[in-house]
C-alpha cells in the first residue's frame, strides 16, 4: 500500500513539473513572438546600402533554353 502511494506521489510530482514547464515554455514563446512583432522587417536601409539584385527582364525564353538551364544547374 505504501509503495503504491509513493508511486502515485511521484506521478503527481512529474505531472506538476511537466505542466509547469509546458506553461513556462508557452509563455516564453508568446514573449518572443511579441518582441519580434515590434520589429519592422522592411524598413528602408540606412547608411551605405547596396542593391544586390537586378530586375527580371520580360524577355521570353524558349522552353528548350529553360530545360538546358535546369539540366546544367540542377534543382
Amino acid at each position: 500500500m505504501i509503495r503504491w502511494m509513493k508511486t502515485v506521489g511521484d506521478m503527481i510530482k512529474v505531472f506538476i513539473l511537466f505542466t509547469g514547464f509546458t506553461i513556462l515554455f508557452y509563455y516564453a514563446i508568446i514573449w518572443v513572438n511579441l518582441e519580434y512583432q515590434e520589429m519592422h522587417r522592411y524598413d528602408q536601409p540606412e547608411g551605405a546600402a547596396l542593391k544586390v539584385t537586378n530586375m527580371v527582364n520580360n524577355e521570353e525564353e524558349s522552353w528548350y533554353n529553360r530545360l538546358m538551364f535546369f539540366i546544367d544547374n540542377g534543382e
